[in-house]
């Protein structure tokens, strides 16, 4: 019964945090800090209805104007539970056909972010190069999900999307880590789960090449695993 009643519930906030954010994004259509606000809106209500408690460690360092942001990706709830930590002007990469989405895909395409054709590889690169020139001269930093697709615990392998972004734009690289979330919530408690999220130190890429791009992917994929780890076995522990 209380899944049900949730579920009723994140329908009607959905719906609410939709228009709420589209009136945001046609006040000022494809202002990068639009992403920002519309996800505080989803994160505000969706939280408490969904019964999740989130402790966030964000430490953006302070001299890094743009970055690249990576996380890991577990389920569409991440909507909500990401919703509370995305910095500002920050802009993410999605799928072209997330546009047709009802409130939602109109929402995220007025918000500024970057909409990708994959089977297209041309547009694809022609999104890319426009990403590229976003974080070299409108200080705006992206998000990306570098699996590319919901995992079931074990990150995937990362595709090199992001990190060649990074690379070609001389920007870093902000690993951002949730704990695995998704295996472990009960939506039919009262308290539903908790949910560790912790940002890794920023990881250079100036002086790096394509040739680099594979051990770079690895080396930050390593280091999430770990830290996702950790996370665990720290809310297992309490």
């Amino acid at each position: 019964m209380l899944f049900l009643l949730r579920m009723f519930f994140m329908g009607v906030h959905f719906i609410v945090a939709g228009i709420l954010g589209l009136l945001i994004g046609i006040c000022r259509p494809f202002n990068p800090d639009n992403s920002r606000l519309c996800a505080r809106l989803y994160a505000l209500g969706g939280l408490p209805i969904l019964g999740l408690r989130l402790k966030a460690e964000m430490d953006t360092p302070r001299d890094v104007r743009t970055c690249v942001y990576i996380a890991n990706h577990q389920s569409n709830y991440d909507l909500y539970v990401l919703g509370r930590v995305v910095p500002r002007r920050t802009v993410s990469i999605g799928k072209k056909s997330l546009k047709w989405v009802p409130l939602f895909g109109q929402l995220y395409w007025l918000a500024g972010n970057v909409l990708i054709d994959r089977s297209n590889a041309r547009q694809a690169r022609q999104a890319l190069q426009a990403t590229t020139d976003a974080l070299q001269h409108r200080d705006t930093s992206i998000w990306v999900f570098p699996e590319g697709t919901r995992n079931q615990g074990e990150l995937l392998p990362f595709k090199k999307g992001a990190f060649q972004i990074a690379v070609d734009a001389g920007v870093p690289i902000v690993p951002v880590c949730i704990s695995s979330y998704a295996r472990s919530i009960r939506l039919n408690r009262w308290s539903s789960g908790r949910v560790l999220i912790r940002s890794l130190p920023a990881i250079p890429t100036l002086g790096l090449t394509q040739h680099d791009l594979p051990a770079l992917a690895e080396r930050c994929r390593v280091q999430m695993q770990l830290c996702i780890q950790a996370m665990d076995q720290e809310l297992a522990r309490d």
